[in-house]
């Protein structure tokens, strides 16, 4: 290694500096001409100013992150994507902090308190999978894969491992103006961060008595997940694992349009998680307009209205149970897949209407006054689906007049409990593509805009499940009693019977009958009606008649 060096005395001390510049002095052995070392000294480095740990004042590492060519992204505070930080920071918690600091924690709904906002923004919880992280963490893998009576047999506790989890928790810590349905963190709940001498660190103050074990937020947790929350689910009631610390990456009021970038390019990116399965974990992606314009609406439109469209098929409750065209058969007398998708895709499962007019669909736009996308899980909206059309086969049947009693003297012998050919016969618009849209337009149209009065963001469940799982959709199907909505959508189904839904070739219909019927065919037919349904409920003074007054003037009906 090259050095410098100079004499300090006569004869036999010297003095070198390598490259590196430790100092080492030596001396030269009379005897044996060797050097031998008498003092070797590093150069000692500036010491850092880490902020001092205590039970509300944590220390965090400030990590610089940003590029000139980030400035020329598209910013825009109404879209819920203003400018963030050119940093995050980097601390641990123990466990059972965070979750308190997150509302990570078993709730009840007793008091009100919306089940939906336990998780921050909107997300959903897989109890299995947190107990599969909870297993590995206590017994490590594979150990924590073996069956109950595996574990138990004492054979394979040479499988035993630690389960470490080194990988960081993501998550933002909420700023005083920061709204999230329509709540703030109160004031006395906030983390701050304070400044140091040192611009590298920082200390995280935590709230007053967030170190005792009761301590929960008065209103919104200050700190929101954005990846990671099933490791913190992993620790409910971790008696095992009060001083488990985890690491955590925080943002500091980073808008939730980017949390849900982070999310997806942390989780989907990657290939880490199913993509399908994404929009249930982060409802917002539904909504992201950068996604949509790179994937396509397949990647969640498509493919969610065929899961649903499946649901409506296969469910034991649904009154279209085994009554959708799946293959797409020529000459059965059943509305096809393919038609039911396209008609899913354009009323309960888009994003708008169209340019200027906000009625979105209730699985995917934002609604109400916070504008925030309805957390529901595939088997929730599986359930709201069948639980429409079931009140409204339940309506047509109990309709025994007119246009029905017409269709059933038609069919010989008809008894009352058959299938009803004024639901699902060959001469009803209902059991058309027509029909079909029809009422999912006019059920979509009137939940949506009435979203907030009926408290759809309160029907939260504490599994995640697909719309096919047929145990989950039956249990969704029973939450659904108790619901505000249910009774709104009894009025629509009450109403909807009403309406003469034989086609232009059923008997008894007038001339001018049969003529008004023709213009409901071909692409136009959808909205023309649209438009003669709002316009029937709009009739009277009630609550459903002033939503179908109001859907009319949105869409220029009126």
């Amino acid at each position: 290694m090259p050095y410098r060096s100079r004499t300090f005395q006569a004869g036999r001390t010297r003095q070198h500096v390598s490259d590196n510049e430790s100092n080492i002095t030596w001396r030269t052995d009379a005897k044996t001409r060797r050097p031998v070392v008498l003092r070797k000294r590093r150069r000692e480095l500036p010491k850092m100013s880490v902020p001092h740990p205590n039970g509300l004042e944590i220390p965090a590492l400030r990590v610089a992150q940003w590029l000139d060519e980030w400035n020329k992204v598209e910013y825009e505070p109404k879209l819920r994507r203003r400018k963030p930080d050119d940093y995050f920071y980097l601390f641990t918690l123990p466990a059972p902090r965070l979750k308190a600091l997150t509302g990570v924690y078993r709730r009840t709904t007793e008091g009100g308190a919306r089940r939906s906002d336990e998780l921050g923004i909107q997300r959903r919880h897989d109890r299995m999978r947190s107990e599969e992280i909870r297993r590995f963490v206590i017994y490590g893998f594979p150990w924590s894969e073996l069956s109950g009576q595996r574990r138990q047999s004492q054979e394979f506790n040479d499988l035993r491992k630690p389960g470490w989890l080194p990988t960081a928790l993501v998550v933002n810590i909420l700023r005083k103006e920061d709204v999230r349905g329509g709540r703030n963190v109160a004031r006395e709940d906030l983390v701050t961060i304070e400044e140091g001498l040192d611009s590298r660190w920082v200390t995280i103050k935590l709230p007053e008595l967030s170190d005792t074990p009761d301590w929960r937020p008065r209103d919104l947790p200050p700190l929101e997940v954005i990846d990671g929350q099933h490791r913190l689910w992993a620790f409910e009631e971790a008696e095992f694992a009060k001083d488990f610390h985890l690491p955590v990456v925080a943002y500091h009021g980073l808008d939730i349009s980017w949390q849900a970038y982070l999310f997806w390019t942390i989780n989907i990116k990657p290939k880490r998680i199913n993509a399908s399965l994404a929009f249930d974990l982060y409802p917002l992606l539904r909504t992201e307009d950068w996604l949509e314009r790179f994937e396509g609406p397949s990647i969640y439109r498509e493919t969610r209205s065929q899961e649903l469209t499946e649901a409506l098929w296969a469910h034991p409750k649904s009154p279209w149970r085994m009554r959708i065209n799946m293959l797409g058969d020529p000459g059965r007398k059943m509305v096809t897949q393919a038609a039911w998708i396209r008609s899913l895709m354009a009323t309960y499962v888009k994003a708008y209407e169209g340019r200027g007019v906000r009625i979105g669909g209730l699985f995917g736009a934002p609604l109400g006054k916070d504008r925030e996308t309805l957390p529901w899980s595939r088997a929730q909206q599986a359930a709201f689906l069948i639980k429409v059309w079931t009140l409204v086969e339940g309506s047509i049947r109990a309709h025994t007049t007119g246009w029905a009693r017409i269709l059933r003297e038609e069919i010989r012998n008809w008894k009352q409990s058959d299938p009803d050919p004024a639901f699902t016969g060959g001469q009803t618009l209902l059991n058309t593509d027509q029909g079909v849209r029809g009422v999912l337009y006019v059920s979509n149209d009137l939940s949506y805009v009435n979203a907030d009065e009926l408290g759809l963001d309160s029907w939260a469940l504490d599994e995640d499940a697909g719309a096919t799982d047929e145990v989950a959709v039956s249990e969704a199907l029973q939450t659904t009693e108790n619901l505000q909505v249910t009774g709104y959508l009894a009025e629509i189904a009450t109403g909807l019977a009403g309406f003469d839904w034989r086609t232009s070739s059923a008997p008894g219909l007038t001339e001018a009958e049969r003529t008004e019927r023709l213009a409901f065919r071909g692409s136009s037919g959808y909205r023309e009606l649209r438009r003669q349904l709002l316009r029937l409920l709009a009739r009277g003074t009630g609550r459903l008649a002033t939503a179908a007054r109001n859907v009319e003037e949105i869409l220029k009906f009126r």
